[in-house]
């Protein structure tokens, strides 16, 4: 027995059984407060809501599998549904869907920039991130004047947001699921997945074999700003306007859904699977918390007790290649 316990401890899908089993306890009990709560059109308005911080999950996550840690994930929210916005409002008609790819390709820019200090200028992630965050947040603020923006949200915006294109099925949810295949396919079935999780277990001899450590990071924090921006145009769409600040409440959410699925704070082990998982039960419990009117102070104390409490089980281990 306590082989069999000693195996399960050591086994790379222990967080992911676990957080797995956590997220049907939750579903359990969120059945006790209303009976609603696993039909199925309220499952698939979690799944919708759940896409939004999964797209922000998935380019955490790339960090992440790096060793790093983006913190500037609240404004690069914020600068992919107000550029969008921004750009339907400059470009009239024309603008209605190239507003999309031009709010996105303004979050890569960020993540880009981001790659640079850190891959190339060698700032510590944590530092460099932190400090494109605040620029993000000023050049928004001079963007906008210091107030909302006017420009609305476009009908193809607000389309892709909200509307069921295919089998009844949340547009946002399709985003995701692309999104993800694309993740699981870079991860497992090419030589970029591969020199991620290299570089994530030591950099050094990722280095020594031949892998170019420095476009490597720098795909990642761009891919990751991406990600940011993309989840901002879908909220923009959602909200049917733009608003600052609207990416504050993904910053550690983010972070505890990526950590609770299993994958390793210091990077070079982890599951995209895992991460999924994590966004389902922490979309779950951001549910339950609102239905039993807990504060937003609240809820971040619980999210910040997850990630310790993740830590404390699974990150103080040496590093494992995948």
């Amino acid at each position: 027995m306590t082989a069999l316990a000693l195996r399960l401890r050591r086994s790379r899908h222990l967080p992911v059984v676990a957080a797995a089993a956590c997220t049907l306890g939750l579903l359990l009990v969120g059945s006790l407060y209303s009976r609603n709560f696993l039909s199925a059109d309220y499952l698939l308005l979690q799944l919708q809501i759940a896409s939004f911080l999964g797209l922000v999950a998935t380019g955490a996550m790339l960090v992440i599998l790096l060793g790093g840690i983006d913190l500037s994930v609240p404004w690069l929210v914020t600068v992919g549904g107000v550029m969008s916005a921004a750009a339907a409002g400059w470009w009239g008609p024309a603008g209605e869907w190239l507003a999309i790819p031009f709010g996105i390709l303004c979050g890569c820019l960020f993540g880009i920039v981001n790659g640079i200090g850190v891959a190339y200028l060698r700032v510590p992630s944590m530092i460099f991130t932190l400090g494109i965050n605040a620029v993000a947040q000023g050049l928004i603020v001079v963007q906008t004047g210091g107030f909302a923006p006017q420009d609305r949200a476009t009908p193809a915006m607000h389309l892709l947001a909200t509307g069921r294109s295919l089998l009844g099925i949340p547009n946002p949810l399709l985003v995701w699921i692309v999104v993800g295949a694309c993740t699981l396919f870079l991860l497992h079935r090419t030589t970029l997945g591969r020199a991620i999780y290299g570089v994530g277990n030591s950099e050094r001899a990722a280095y020594l074999s031949g892998v170019d450590t420095r476009r490597v990071t720098l795909l990642c924090f761009a891919i990751a700003g991406a990600c940011s921006a993309a989840a901002g145009v879908l909220l923009t769409g959602y909200s049917t306007k733009a608003y600052q600040a609207m990416g504050d409440a993904y910053q550690l959410p983010a972070i505890a859904a990526v950590v609770l699925g299993g994958t390793h704070i210091l990077g070079g082990r982890g599951s995209y699977v895992g991460t999924v998982v994590g966004v389902i039960l922490i979309t779950l419990l951001q549910s339950i918390l609102s239905v039993m009117q807990i504060p937003e102070m609240g809820r971040q104390v619980i999210y910040g007790a997850v990630i310790i409490a993740m830590l404390l089980m699974y990150g103080r281990g040496r590093r494992h290649s995948q």
